[in-house]
């Protein structure tokens, strides 16, 4: 994952993502990505249970 961070309270599931970072153009060129799960990955302590995750902006 980059720049993300997954938390788990009881059944809230909070994610954080610090918007002031970028990663690069996206393989398309057309987005910088901000953030990225890099596909879907389960939460922490529930395998069942998964997030797939992608902030960007325009370039």
């Amino acid at each position: 994952m980059k720049n993300v961070e997954m938390n788990l309270e009881g059944e809230i599931l909070t994610i954080k993502v610090d918007i002031s970072k970028e990663y690069g153009p996206s393989s398309s060129g057309k987005t910088i990505i901000i953030a990225s799960t890099e596909g879907n990955v389960s939460i922490p302590s529930r395998e069942e249970v998964k997030v797939g995750l992608n902030v960007y902006k325009k370039k």
